[in-house]
C-alpha cells in the first residue's frame, strides 16, 4: 500500500500539470473537470508500466488517488495564492 501511495504522491504534479493542459487546450466545462482529471490519472497510471514494478491493478489504482488529488491540490492552490476576494 505504500508504494501505491509513493507512486499516487509521484503522479499527481504530472496528472495536475496534464489536467490544466487539457483545460487550456479544449472547452471543458467546470463541472466535468473532476471527471477530466480522474481519466487523466487512469491513463497515466496504466501507461506508466516501465516505471514500476506495480500490477495494472494498483497502477490504476494509484492513477485514481493522484487524478482526484490532482483536482483538490488545484483548487487549494488557486484559493489559497489567487488573489484575496472580500
Amino acid at each position: 500500500m505504500e508504494q501505491v501511495i509513493m507512486f499516487a504522491s509521484v503522479m499527481t504534479p504530472i496528472v495536475t500539470g496534464l489536467t490544466e493542459v487539457a483545460k487550456r487546450t479544449f472547452l471543458i466545462p467546470k463541472r466535468f473537470i473532476n471527471i477530466v482529471s480522474l481519466i487523466i490519472g487512469l491513463v497515466v497510471g496504466l501507461m506508466a508500466f516501465p516505471l514500476t514494478d506495480l500490477d495494472w491493478a494498483l497502477r490504476t489504482w494509484a492513477g485514481t488517488m493522484a487524478g482526484l488529488a490532482a483536482t483538490g491540490l488545484y483548487e487549494v492552490g488557486k484559493y489559497r495564492v489567487g488573489p484575496r476576494h472580500k
